[in-house]
Protein backbone atom coordinates (compact mmCIF):
# COMPACT_ATOMS: atom_id res chain seq x y z
CA UNK A 1 0.00 0.00 0.00
CA UNK A 2 1.08 3.42 -1.10
CA UNK A 3 2.30 5.91 1.49
CA UNK A 4 0.92 4.54 4.51
CA UNK A 5 1.09 7.68 6.53
CA UNK A 6 -1.34 8.92 3.95
CA UNK A 7 -4.05 6.06 4.43
CA UNK A 8 -6.69 8.29 7.17
CA UNK A 9 -6.29 11.06 3.97
CA UNK A 10 -7.39 8.79 1.35
CA UNK A 11 -10.08 6.99 4.02
CA UNK A 12 -11.46 10.64 4.62
CA UNK A 13 -11.76 11.93 0.68
CA UNK A 14 -13.27 8.59 0.13
CA UNK A 15 -15.91 8.83 2.82
CA UNK A 16 -16.87 12.31 1.61
CA UNK A 17 -16.88 10.67 -1.98
CA UNK A 18 -19.80 8.38 -0.56
CA UNK A 19 -21.61 11.21 1.42
CA UNK A 20 -21.63 13.44 -1.80
CA UNK A 21 -22.77 10.60 -3.40
CA UNK A 22 -25.45 9.21 -0.88
CA UNK A 23 -26.87 13.41 -0.24
CA UNK A 24 -25.78 15.48 -2.56
CA UNK A 25 -25.74 14.27 -6.18
CA UNK A 26 -25.09 10.60 -7.70
CA UNK A 27 -21.51 9.64 -8.77
CA UNK A 28 -22.33 7.08 -10.88
CA UNK A 29 -18.48 6.73 -11.80
CA UNK A 30 -18.00 5.75 -8.23
CA UNK A 31 -20.70 3.45 -7.51
CA UNK A 32 -18.06 0.71 -7.50
CA UNK A 33 -16.40 0.98 -4.03
CA UNK A 34 -12.82 0.23 -6.15
CA UNK A 35 -13.14 3.25 -8.33
CA UNK A 36 -14.30 5.83 -5.55
CA UNK A 37 -10.96 4.50 -3.14
CA UNK A 38 -8.51 4.98 -6.40
CA UNK A 39 -10.53 8.46 -6.90
CA UNK A 40 -9.07 9.08 -3.32
CA UNK A 41 -5.95 7.58 -3.89
CA UNK A 42 -5.41 9.97 -7.14
CA UNK A 43 -6.48 13.12 -5.25
CA UNK A 44 -4.02 11.46 -1.92
CA UNK A 45 -1.07 11.71 -4.98
CA UNK A 46 -2.38 14.99 -6.30
CA UNK A 47 -2.47 16.62 -2.96
CA UNK A 48 0.96 15.03 -2.37
CA UNK A 49 2.42 16.69 -4.99
CA UNK A 50 1.19 20.08 -3.65
CA UNK A 51 2.74 19.56 -0.53
CA UNK A 52 5.90 19.02 -1.80
CA UNK A 53 6.55 22.43 -3.64
CA UNK A 54 5.59 23.70 0.20
CA UNK A 55 8.04 21.48 1.74
CA UNK A 56 10.83 22.44 -0.27
CA UNK A 57 10.01 26.09 0.22
CA UNK A 58 10.52 25.65 3.85
CA UNK A 59 13.80 24.11 3.78
CA UNK A 60 16.56 26.17 4.62
CA UNK A 61 19.53 27.32 2.04
CA UNK A 62 19.52 25.70 -1.53
CA UNK A 63 22.74 25.50 -3.04
CA UNK A 64 23.72 26.78 -5.89
CA UNK A 65 23.98 23.61 -7.49
CA UNK A 66 20.49 22.54 -7.66
CA UNK A 67 19.77 25.69 -9.84
CA UNK A 68 22.97 24.79 -12.72
CA UNK A 69 22.40 22.78 -15.13
CA UNK A 70 25.30 21.57 -15.63
CA UNK A 71 25.61 20.27 -12.19
CA UNK A 72 24.95 16.18 -11.54
CA UNK A 73 22.60 17.30 -8.75
CA UNK A 74 20.77 20.02 -10.60
CA UNK A 75 17.47 19.96 -9.84
CA UNK A 76 14.77 22.34 -11.55
CA UNK A 77 12.30 22.27 -8.86
CA UNK A 78 14.68 23.07 -6.28
CA UNK A 79 16.39 25.41 -8.50
CA UNK A 80 13.58 27.66 -8.51
CA UNK A 81 13.76 27.83 -4.81
CA UNK A 82 17.42 29.01 -4.25
CA UNK A 83 16.93 31.25 -7.55
CA UNK A 84 14.36 32.97 -5.06
CA UNK A 85 16.53 32.73 -2.43
CA UNK A 86 18.99 34.92 -3.71
CA UNK A 87 16.40 37.07 -5.36
CA UNK A 88 16.98 36.24 -9.05
CA UNK A 89 13.44 36.63 -9.72
CA UNK A 90 13.87 36.57 -13.62
CA UNK A 91 15.83 33.36 -13.73
CA UNK A 92 13.49 31.80 -11.07
CA UNK A 93 10.41 32.91 -13.52
CA UNK A 94 12.24 32.02 -16.76
CA UNK A 95 13.14 28.30 -15.31
CA UNK A 96 9.45 28.10 -14.28
CA UNK A 97 8.50 28.78 -17.50
CA UNK A 98 10.83 26.59 -19.11
CA UNK A 99 9.96 23.60 -16.51
CA UNK A 100 6.22 24.15 -17.68
CA UNK A 101 7.18 24.37 -21.59
CA UNK A 102 9.55 21.00 -21.37
CA UNK A 103 7.16 19.38 -18.74
CA UNK A 104 9.14 16.54 -16.55
CA UNK A 105 8.75 12.57 -18.35
CA UNK A 106 8.52 10.30 -15.31
CA UNK A 107 11.96 8.74 -17.54
CA UNK A 108 14.72 10.88 -18.17
CA UNK A 109 13.53 13.74 -15.92
CA UNK A 110 15.35 17.21 -16.62
CA UNK A 111 17.79 15.79 -19.45
CA UNK A 112 15.98 18.14 -21.96
CA UNK A 113 15.44 20.66 -19.54
CA UNK A 114 18.88 20.76 -18.97
CA UNK A 115 20.51 20.43 -22.43
CA UNK A 116 18.15 23.46 -23.34
CA UNK A 117 18.60 25.45 -20.53
CA UNK A 118 22.55 24.31 -20.23
CA UNK A 119 23.14 25.05 -23.45
CA UNK A 120 24.38 21.73 -24.36
CA UNK A 121 27.53 22.06 -22.23
CA UNK A 122 28.77 25.37 -23.34
CA UNK A 123 27.56 28.06 -21.53
CA UNK A 124 23.69 28.51 -20.43
CA UNK A 125 20.61 30.21 -21.79
CA UNK A 126 20.19 31.82 -18.74
CA UNK A 127 17.45 35.03 -18.45
CA UNK A 128 20.26 37.54 -19.66
CA UNK A 129 21.24 36.08 -22.39
CA UNK A 130 17.75 35.02 -23.50
CA UNK A 131 16.21 38.41 -22.86
CA UNK A 132 18.90 40.18 -24.63
CA UNK A 133 18.63 38.17 -28.12
CA UNK A 134 15.70 35.62 -28.21
CA UNK A 135 16.40 35.03 -32.14
CA UNK A 136 19.83 33.87 -31.39
CA UNK A 137 17.98 31.04 -28.81
CA UNK A 138 15.89 30.38 -32.04
CA UNK A 139 18.57 30.10 -34.07
CA UNK A 140 20.73 27.85 -31.52
CA UNK A 141 17.52 25.35 -31.26
CA UNK A 142 17.44 25.03 -34.68
CA UNK A 143 20.96 24.04 -35.37
CA UNK A 144 21.01 21.80 -32.26
CA UNK A 145 17.52 20.42 -32.09
CA UNK A 146 18.29 16.97 -32.47
CA UNK A 147 21.76 17.17 -30.13
CA UNK A 148 19.59 17.40 -27.39
CA UNK A 149 18.35 14.82 -25.42
CA UNK A 150 15.56 14.14 -23.25
CA UNK A 151 11.80 14.14 -23.89
CA UNK A 152 8.94 16.45 -23.41
CA UNK A 153 6.83 15.51 -20.33
CA UNK A 154 3.38 14.10 -20.90
CA UNK A 155 1.36 17.47 -20.35
CA UNK A 156 3.92 18.97 -23.49
CA UNK A 157 3.50 15.49 -25.82
CA UNK A 158 2.19 17.73 -28.67
CA UNK A 159 5.53 19.88 -29.02
CA UNK A 160 8.85 19.89 -31.20
CA UNK A 161 12.03 21.36 -30.89
CA UNK A 162 12.31 20.62 -34.84
CA UNK A 163 11.63 24.14 -36.17
CA UNK A 164 9.85 22.72 -39.41
CA UNK A 165 6.83 21.34 -37.43
CA UNK A 166 3.89 22.84 -36.00
CA UNK A 167 4.42 23.95 -32.77
CA UNK A 168 8.13 23.91 -32.37
CA UNK A 169 9.76 25.72 -29.08
CA UNK A 170 11.98 28.30 -30.73
CA UNK A 171 9.22 30.58 -31.64
CA UNK A 172 7.48 30.39 -29.02
CA UNK A 173 10.51 31.03 -26.75
CA UNK A 174 10.69 34.28 -29.06
CA UNK A 175 6.96 35.40 -28.35
CA UNK A 176 7.04 34.85 -24.42
CA UNK A 177 10.64 36.67 -23.83
CA UNK A 178 9.23 39.38 -25.90
CA UNK A 179 6.17 39.72 -23.95
CA UNK A 180 8.15 39.80 -21.02
CA UNK A 181 10.57 42.59 -22.31
CA UNK A 182 7.55 44.74 -23.43
CA UNK A 183 7.37 45.74 -20.11
CA UNK A 184 10.83 45.44 -19.06
CA UNK A 185 10.95 42.17 -16.54
CA UNK A 186 9.03 39.30 -14.87
CA UNK A 187 8.39 41.60 -12.16
CA UNK A 188 6.66 44.28 -13.55
CA UNK A 189 4.80 42.08 -16.07
CA UNK A 190 3.16 39.90 -13.17
CA UNK A 191 2.75 42.93 -10.55
CA UNK A 192 0.97 44.76 -13.23
CA UNK A 193 -1.43 41.87 -14.19
CA UNK A 194 -2.21 41.37 -10.40
CA UNK A 195 -2.56 45.02 -10.06
CA UNK A 196 -5.02 44.94 -12.77
CA UNK A 197 -7.29 41.93 -11.63
CA UNK A 198 -7.90 42.81 -8.25
CA UNK A 199 -7.74 40.91 -4.65
CA UNK A 200 -9.42 37.95 -5.99
CA UNK A 201 -7.16 34.96 -6.68
CA UNK A 202 -9.85 33.32 -8.88
CA UNK A 203 -9.57 36.64 -11.13
CA UNK A 204 -5.90 36.90 -10.61
CA UNK A 205 -5.51 32.76 -12.20
CA UNK A 206 -8.14 33.59 -14.84
CA UNK A 207 -5.57 37.02 -15.84
CA UNK A 208 -2.80 35.07 -16.29
CA UNK A 209 -4.22 31.77 -17.97
CA UNK A 210 -6.13 34.28 -20.44
CA UNK A 211 -3.38 36.63 -20.92
CA UNK A 212 -0.31 34.23 -21.80
CA UNK A 213 0.15 34.86 -25.37
CA UNK A 214 2.60 31.61 -26.34
CA UNK A 215 1.76 29.18 -29.04
CA UNK A 216 1.42 25.57 -27.84
CA UNK A 217 0.02 26.54 -24.42
CA UNK A 218 -3.57 25.67 -24.56
CA UNK A 219 -5.83 24.97 -21.99
CA UNK A 220 -3.68 22.33 -19.94
CA UNK A 221 0.03 24.35 -20.53
CA UNK A 222 -1.57 27.35 -19.06
CA UNK A 223 -3.24 25.91 -16.04
CA UNK A 224 0.02 24.25 -15.42
CA UNK A 225 2.05 27.51 -15.57
CA UNK A 226 -0.31 29.49 -13.71
CA UNK A 227 -0.39 27.02 -10.97
CA UNK A 228 3.51 26.84 -10.82
CA UNK A 229 3.72 30.31 -10.32
CA UNK A 230 1.03 30.32 -8.03
CA UNK A 231 3.06 27.36 -5.94
CA UNK A 232 6.02 29.10 -5.75
CA UNK A 233 4.68 32.45 -4.78
CA UNK A 234 4.71 34.46 -7.36
CA UNK A 235 1.31 35.55 -7.62
CA UNK A 236 -1.51 35.16 -5.37
CA UNK A 237 -3.59 33.25 -8.01
CA UNK A 238 -5.75 30.11 -7.50
CA UNK A 239 -7.73 28.26 -10.10
CA UNK A 240 -11.50 29.23 -9.39
CA UNK A 241 -12.83 26.67 -12.34
CA UNK A 242 -10.96 23.61 -14.08
CA UNK A 243 -11.04 25.59 -17.93
CA UNK A 244 -13.07 22.37 -19.58
CA UNK A 245 -14.41 24.28 -22.35
CA UNK A 246 -11.53 23.00 -24.57
CA UNK A 247 -10.20 19.95 -21.94
CA UNK A 248 -10.15 16.18 -22.22
CA UNK A 249 -9.04 14.16 -19.81
CA UNK A 250 -10.73 16.04 -16.64
CA UNK A 251 -13.66 16.48 -19.09
CA UNK A 252 -14.42 12.58 -19.47
CA UNK A 253 -13.00 12.02 -15.75
CA UNK A 254 -16.45 14.52 -15.07
CA UNK A 255 -18.73 12.96 -17.40
CA UNK A 256 -17.62 9.18 -15.68
CA UNK A 257 -17.70 10.87 -12.14
CA UNK A 258 -21.09 12.28 -12.52
CA UNK A 259 -22.92 10.42 -15.93
CA UNK A 260 -21.15 6.74 -15.33
CA UNK A 261 -20.18 7.59 -19.39
CA UNK A 262 -17.27 9.35 -20.40
CA UNK A 263 -18.94 10.39 -23.80
CA UNK A 264 -22.03 11.77 -22.16
CA UNK A 265 -23.72 14.84 -23.30
CA UNK A 266 -22.67 17.23 -20.86
CA UNK A 267 -21.79 20.76 -21.14
CA UNK A 268 -18.92 21.97 -19.46
CA UNK A 269 -20.70 24.67 -17.39
CA UNK A 270 -22.33 21.42 -15.95
CA UNK A 271 -19.94 19.86 -15.36
CA UNK A 272 -18.01 22.81 -13.57
CA UNK A 273 -21.69 23.77 -11.54
CA UNK A 274 -21.63 20.00 -10.67
CA UNK A 275 -18.04 20.12 -9.69
CA UNK A 276 -18.25 23.40 -7.42
CA UNK A 277 -20.50 21.57 -5.44
CA UNK A 278 -18.24 18.48 -5.43
CA UNK A 279 -15.25 20.96 -4.00
CA UNK A 280 -17.37 22.69 -1.48
CA UNK A 281 -17.95 18.72 0.37
CA UNK A 282 -14.07 18.04 -0.41
CA UNK A 283 -12.12 20.87 -0.11
CA UNK A 284 -9.11 19.91 -2.08
CA UNK A 285 -9.00 22.56 -4.69
CA UNK A 286 -9.60 22.98 -7.98
CA UNK A 287 -6.11 22.36 -9.26
CA UNK A 288 -5.89 18.73 -7.27
CA UNK A 289 -8.97 18.05 -8.32
CA UNK A 290 -8.33 18.72 -12.16
CA UNK A 291 -5.34 16.84 -11.84
CA UNK A 292 -6.67 13.90 -10.00
CA UNK A 293 -9.78 13.26 -11.94
CA UNK A 294 -8.06 13.01 -15.04
CA UNK A 295 -5.55 10.80 -13.82
CA UNK A 296 -8.50 8.65 -12.41
CA UNK A 297 -10.28 8.28 -15.67
CA UNK A 298 -6.96 6.14 -17.23
CA UNK A 299 -7.87 3.60 -14.82
CA UNK A 300 -10.54 4.26 -12.85
CA UNK A 301 -10.82 1.03 -10.81
CA UNK A 302 -6.80 0.51 -10.29
CA UNK A 303 -4.80 3.25 -8.82
CA UNK A 304 -1.41 4.02 -10.88
CA UNK A 305 1.07 6.86 -9.90
CA UNK A 306 1.49 8.96 -12.72
CA UNK A 307 4.69 11.26 -12.69
CA UNK A 308 5.47 12.54 -15.78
Amino acid sequence: MKWPQRQARRQELSDLLLQHHQNIRPLPGIADPRARDTLAMQMVASIRREDYFRAIQRRGSIGADRADPHSATFEAELGVVHLLQQNAYDEAAWLVFLMVYLAKPEIGGWDRLRDIYGRLGAGRWDWASVSADPVSFEQWLAANWQAVGGKFGNHRKYESLDPGTNRPMGPAIVTYVNWVNTVGDHRTLFSQTVLNAGNDPHVIFDAFYHGLPVKGFGRLGRFDWVSMLSRYHFIPAEAGTAYLQNATGPKSGLKLLFDGDPKADVSPATLQTWLDALDADLGVGMEVLEDSICNWQKTPTVFQHFRG
